[in-house]
């Protein structure tokens, strides 16, 4: 599966942005994809994610109410739109894909990565 990160860019807080992520090579039907991030000097942590074929979703405690994940399964992309941005929120975000049972939010569960995207919240 390759992926395909973008929308990411710098906005202040209590904005809002939209990521995309486009995947390819694979049918999606057995796959749950997730965002996570990584900002400077920390380890890279879950998101959300989403199981594609049922549309299951699970959030991050530090996101939810805040972040919706969505996907248009005609055009293969997973969204995550971000609302009432914090500064704590700057990270580069990733998209990723897994194949392994449902749940799983450690980044060791997800084989496929995009590029990463960065998001930048200013205070």
């Amino acid at each position: 599966v390759q992926l395909q990160a973008s929308g990411g860019g710098l906005v202040q807080a209590g904005g809002s942005l939209r990521l995309s992520c486009a995947a390819s090579g694979r049918p999606l039907d057995t796959f749950h994809m997730g965002w996570f991030r990584q900002a400077p000097g920390q380890e890279r942590e879950f998101v959300a994610t989403m199981r594609w074929s049922s549309g299951e979703i699970y959030y991050a405690d530090s996101v939810k109410g805040r972040f919706t994940i969505s996907r248009d399964t005609a055009e293969n992309t997973v969204y995550l739109q971000m609302n009432s941005l914090k500064p704590e929120d700057t990270a580069v975000y990733y998209c990723a894909a897994s194949s392994e049972p449902w749940g799983r939010t450690s980044r060791y569960a997800y084989r496929y990565w995009g590029q990463g995207t960065l998001v930048t919240v200013s205070s």
